[in-house]
C-alpha cells in the first residue's frame, strides 16, 4: 500500500487550499489559481492511489 503517496496527496491538497485562501485574501488571482491547481493535482494523485489499491486487492 502506498500510504506515503496518499499522505503526499493530502498534503498537496491542504497546501492548495491554504494558497487559494491567501490568494483570495490578498486579491492575487495567480496565487488563487495556483492553489486550485495544487488541489486538483492532489486529488488526481489520491485517485491514482485509490485505483492502484483496488487492483492490488
Amino acid at each position: 500500500m502506498s500510504g506515503t503517496e496518499k499522505g503526499k496527496a493530502h498534503a498537496e491538497q491542504a497546501k492548495g487550499k491554504v494558497k487559494e485562501a491567501v490568494g483570495r485574501a490578498v486579491g492575487n488571482e495567480r496565487m488563487t489559481a495556483e492553489g486550485q491547481a495544487d488541489q486538483a493535482k492532489g486529488s488526481a494523485r489520491h485517485a491514482k492511489e485509490d485505483v492502484k489499491d483496488t487492483f492490488r486487492h
